[in-house]
């Protein structure tokens, strides 16, 4: 399977028909899948996310969001931003102009997101957050 069909089979398996979950697996910070609305074209956007606490604060550690769209070969799901609060990074792949269509990409980061996105998707595997002994809470169906 190509990497932006399995995201987007990994990511509609963790919400399970939800539109927000919290999965918890025991010895590791908990991963949140939400749906965060529509891009400016009009798709599904998912954020998966660790977070962390600093002062009080909740801090994305890290927080990917993927744009899920159709292709000639089925539904997909691209990572198109990353963020780090710890690191005060954030990247987005594509601009968007005044009208909410994509106007510019940066090839380079579309491809450091996906590689980033198909590592973190088999250490959630082996962490056991795809497994049924996973808690999960449903915070909006």
């Amino acid at each position: 399977m190509k990497p932006y069909q399995a995201f987007e089979t990994d990511l509609n398996h963790l919400l399970n028909g939800a539109c927000a979950v919290r999965i918890t697996v025991s010895g590791y910070m908990p991963l949140s899948v939400e749906e965060i609305g529509s891009s400016g074209d009009g798709h599904r956007q998912v954020s998966l996310c660790h977070y962390g606490e600093q002062n009080g604060d909740l801090m994305r550690d890290p927080d990917m969001v993927f744009l899920f769209h159709s292709l000639a070969d089925g539904p997909a799901a691209e990572p198109v931003s990353y963020r780090n609060d710890y690191l005060a990074i954030f990247h987005e792949v594509y601009r968007y102009d005044e009208a909410g269509r994509r106007s510019h990409v940066f090839p380079r980061l579309k491809q450091d997101l996906k590689e980033f996105a198909r590592a973190w998707f088999a250490t959630l595997r082996e962490q056991g957050f795809f497994a049924p002994t996973a808690v999960r809470e449903v915070l909006s169906p």
